[in-house]
């Protein structure tokens, strides 16, 4: 089968390796038919690593994707051949104590599609994959909406975790699919009073067009002095998606006391750091979000219902054979784009 290896330093070659197989009677063939170019594998493609996680090249990387079951085991049963399927990119043992709590996404023995030293990612032709990461859409979505439940699983989860009123407000720091698949998922529960920044005037259109109330530029403008401008006593919670030490500031800026500062972004730096009076007087609570938890389906369901929009996120589609082109693009943030898809 064809392949996308990256090879080296923003370089990325195609290649071929062996067809895979199924082995086990929970897994499934899938052909991949699209894959979404994702921050993280961005970070792969231009510095190699992400913290501890560095690439041993030639690695393959990509995790958000959708495909056609070709083959399943003896065991499979939500799925069958020519079933088009979402994925949960996340491979977890089941054994753990994590596990048996349900926290699968911090599963102690877990494996994570395209992540360095656990498991190569999708940019193949066809993966194998147990039957508990592939979710039938039964023609309710298209597969690049299939591939957008990656990410909207995230946002979904993010918002879960805050535990906020439909009368909260919020901050969305950051508004790549990440940070707009947040404001999808706070829409969607009701909260209105929504504010958002970013450094790319697409992204700003984006999620002024989404429903963002306010949108600031934080290289034209004081967004902190903006937001509290509008809400002189500070917001319920700050949803940091930007992975960058000027938007944690930020964040806590613009709390209220009792707010709570939602991590999202993955920082590049090994290191990022907190003034701790500001956050010990206002008694901010920080929570870490660590992928998603049990929202995959969610996200299929609220796609296929309207309940959320992620069509917009869309701006770009390129070839196999484009891979490139699309890891290049995405990197330089060039042509307004939000989320580039690979079609296979």
């Amino acid at each position: 089968m064809k392949v996308q290896f990256l090879t080296g330093i923003e370089r990325i070659e195609m290649g071929t390796l062996p067809k895979p197989t199924i082995k086990a009677p929970n897994e499934v063939l899938l052909r991949v038919k699209a894959v979404g170019v994702c921050g993280s594998d961005v970070h792969y493609y231009e510095t190699g690593r992400i913290g501890s996680q560095v690439v041993e090249f030639p690695f393959i990387v990509g995790h958000e994707c959708a495909g056609v079951v070709e083959e399943v085991g003896s065991g499979v049963r939500r799925v069958r051949p020519g079933d088009e399927v979402a994925v949960d990119p996340l491979l977890t043992c089941g054994r753990c104590d994590q596990c048996r709590m349900g926290r699968l996404n911090t599963c102690r023995n877990q494996k994570f599609l395209g992540c360095p030293g656990q498991i190569a990612g999708c940019l193949c032709e066809y993966i194998v994959l147990p039957e508990a990461c592939c979710f039938p859409t039964e023609g309710r979505i298209t597969l690049e909406q299939a591939v957008l439940c990656e990410p909207l699983a995230i946002g979904i989860y993010a918002v879960q975790q805050a535990h906020l009123s439909p009368t909260a407000r919020i901050a969305i720091l950051g508004t790549g699919p990440i940070g707009l698949s947040v404001l999808e998922a706070a829409k969607a529960v009701g909260i209105e009073r929504i504010y958002a920044t970013d450094k790319l005037s697409e992204r700003m259109e984006a999620a002024r067009r989404a429903g963002a109330i306010w949108v600031g530029n934080p290289l034209f403008q004081d967004v902190t002095a903006e937001i509290l401008k509008h809400e002189p006593l500070g917001l319920d919670a700050v949803f940091e998606c930007a992975g960058q030490q000027q938007t944690l500031d930020q964040g806590v800026d613009v709390l209220a006391p009792g707010g709570k500062m939602m991590l999202i972004g993955i920082p590049r730096e090994e290191r990022v750091s907190f003034i701790p009076d500001r956050m010990r007087r206002k008694e901010l609570t920080l929570i870490n979000v660590r992928r998603q938890n049990h929202c995959t389906q969610k996200a299929i369901d609220w796609v296929a219902e309207g309940k959320v929009n992620v069509d917009f996120m869309l701006t770009h589609r390129f070839t196999f054979e484009q891979t490139p082109s699309a890891f290049e693009l995405a990197a330089q943030y060039r042509d307004g784009v939000i989320k580039a898809i690979i079609e296979i």
